[in-house]
């Protein structure tokens, strides 16, 4: 879902020992792509709010967010959406469609939105996991996420779609 006028690379990282598993940029023309997976994945999602095409594509244009694709076969099988405040990065729609799930694209998509977020000085990265979100919580806690007690995260709504 990458705007056309960002100059950045296509693609940046491929799986070890799986050379079919490639991690590229979004480009607003995986839009509909990324809606199917997400669906697939059972990732809750707002296309008529903050998760329309409109709102990613200004999103990407911004500078803001590094939205990345895991494409096996030249077919997209996963998503990370990583956006900064310039100060802390934040992880969102972590996603991997179910029938490759197991083989190492969570953890790919994670470490490369991590290293570009790290490239733009942010030192503290964070993911947001909706609490019944099980199996989210248990993977980043297997890739050295830790909860912080001490923080209770708070949102004030414009409509129930943002």
């Amino acid at each position: 879902m990458q705007a056309q006028t960002k100059e950045r690379p296509r693609e940046v990282a491929t799986a070890a020992g799986k050379p079919d598993i490639t991690v590229r940029e979004l480009r607003i023309e995986d839009y509909d792509s990324v809606l199917s997976l997400w669906s697939k994945a059972g990732l809750p999602f707002r296309p008529q709010g903050r998760d329309s095409r409109e709102r990613v594509a200004v999103e990407l244009r911004a500078d803001r967010s590094v939205f990345l694709a895991a494409e096996m076969g030249g077919r997209l099988v996963g998503t990370v959406l990583g956006t900064h405040d310039g100060r802390k990065g934040w992880i969102n729609r972590l996603a991997v469609a179910p029938e490759v799930q197991r083989l190492g694209i969570a953890r790919l998509l994670v470490r490369e939105v991590e290293a570009r977020l790290e490239a733009l000085g942010l030192e503290i990265i964070a993911a947001l996991i909706e609490t019944p979100n099980e199996g989210s919580l248990r993977f980043f806690r297997a890739i050295g996420y830790v909860h912080d007690p001490e923080i209770e995260y708070f949102s004030r709504r414009r409509s129930p779609d943002t």
